[in-house]
């Protein structure tokens, strides 16, 4: 990646919709980059719809307000596409990135999407790995996947290191395993 991209992040409330922006905040610092990571939610519930976002840069970022157009928008939960506009304020040649057993085709034209799509079915590789449905790790590896933001050895690094000392070596090598395989599997259309 060159330059700045811009991300938007939307997911339910216990997805990791914000714990996602940070990882790969943290994953950009360590690769050299400029960044930013912040969440927009209120007091919300589990559940509750919450978006969260990130700048990543070459240079010195120097904007602080939310993103309203964003490069790459990024729906942990596929539900969310039939309450919210989640392409709202994406630029031109933008893309989303969808969790969905769906391909980008179906998605396209069920949702009227006229942006380039990816989709990989995150829920079912994290309730294998993880016995839970929290996909912002395979997230953040189709994401990197599709914009070639990080290289994705960075990002493991990078998650093994901030992630050791806070979760199990079973955890930490399940969330590794799963972004690999959501790596692999991403489809873009």
């Amino acid at each position: 990646m060159q330059g700045k991209i811009e991300i938007r992040w939307h997911g339910r409330g216990g997805q990791g919709a914000v714990t996602a922006a940070k990882i790969l905040a943290e994953a950009a610092l360590s690769a050299g980059k400029f960044i930013q990571a912040f969440p927009e939610f209120g007091p919300e519930r589990a559940g509750a719809p919450v978006r969260s976002f990130n700048r990543i840069s070459d240079n010195s970022i120097k904007s602080h307000s939310q993103i309203t157009n964003p490069d790459v928008v990024v729906v942990l939960d596929a539900t969310l596409l039939g309450t919210i506009n989640v392409c709202e304020g994406l630029k031109d040649g933008g893309l989303v990135i969808i969790n969905t057993s769906k391909t980008p085709t179906e998605i396209k034209k069920a949702n009227n999407i006229k942006a380039k799509v990816a989709t990989v079915d995150a829920t079912d590789i994290a309730v294998r790995e993880f016995k839970r449905n929290i996909p912002n790790t395979p997230m953040i590896a189709a994401l990197v996947k599709t914009t070639d933001i990080l290289p994705l050895d960075v990002v493991l690094k990078g998650f093994k290191e901030q992630f050791s000392g806070k979760f199990s070596p079973e955890v930490v090598e399940a969330n590794l395993r799963a972004m690999k395989e959501a790596f692999d599997k991403v489809k873009v259309e």
